[in-house]
This record gives C-alpha cells, sequence and structure tokens, in this order.
C-alpha cells in the first residue's frame, strides 16, 4: 500500500522548533518530488516547501523562508521539515505531498496546482505554537 504518514507535530511555544516528518511505505522517496502544506482551521491551505527528486534542490514559500529547512534522509526513505522561529498562529495540520512528475519550483507548492496534481498525500500532523 503506497502511503505517506507524518509526524512530530505538537504544541510547541513561541519562537519555538519542530521537526516534522514524512515517512513513505510502499514506494521510494528517492524517485519523488515532495512538498509540505499546511491548512489552519477554516482557513484555505498553503504551500510551505518543496524538495525535487533529481538533485534535493530545494523551493520555500516567502512566508516561511529562513524559518523552515526541507530535507530528505535517503536511508530511512523519509522527508523532513524543520520549523525555527514559530510564530503564535492558529493551529494548523501540515501535511506532505508527493508526485514523480511536478518539478519541485513555485507550481508545486501552489494548492490549486498541488491538489490537482500531486500523487500522494499523507494524512497530516497538527501543530500548535501558542504559550
Amino acid at each position: 500500500q503506497v502511503q505517506l504518514v507524518e509526524s512530530g507535530g505538537g504544541l510547541v511555544q513561541p519562537g519555538g522548533s519542530l521537526r516534522l516528518s514524512c515517512a513513505a511505505s510502499g514506494f521510494t522517496l528517492d524517485y519523488y518530488g515532495i512538498g509540505w502544506f499546511r491548512q489552519a482551521l477554516g482557513k484555505e491551505r498553503e504551500g510551505g516547501a518543496c524538495i525535487s527528486s533529481s538533485d534535493s534542490s530545494t523551493y520555500y514559500a516567502d512566508s516561511v523562508k529562513v524559518r523552515f529547512t526541507i530535507h530528505r534522509d535517503h536511508a530511512k526513505n523519509a522527508v523532513y521539515l524543520q520549523l525555527h522561529s514559530l510564530k503564535p498562529e492558529a493551529p494548523a495540520v501540515y501535511y506532505c505531498a508527493a508526485d514523480q512528475l511536478l518539478f519541485c519550483d513555485l507550481g508545486f507548492i501552489n494548492p490549486d496546482v498541488a491538489d490537482r496534481n500531486l500523487e500522494v498525500w499523507g494524512q497530516g500532523t497538527l501543530v500548535t505554537v501558542s504559550s
């Protein structure tokens, strides 16, 4: 069964850090571009970052650039999103998604494009930034 599973979410204080994991089963992430998205309750999904399959090049939305880092662990068949300097905001579910064809750039993390094209989605992990 082809599946992505996110983990690592939780409650963190403003200014704190978290590492989110996106683990794959049933397929090899090496051949897939991976994106991270988030969606707060009552708000539209927004794209955060992606990493390409070919050379692990990355792309970040302006809103998360510098504060978020995406990287791969080939041995663990996983992709991680490191969150730094988290800002107080409404709880949001962070999703990872995979696709073999779409190039990692602004289009990959565009929610409308992603919803139509990305092949595999995880179930999400909840991140709450609050004191």
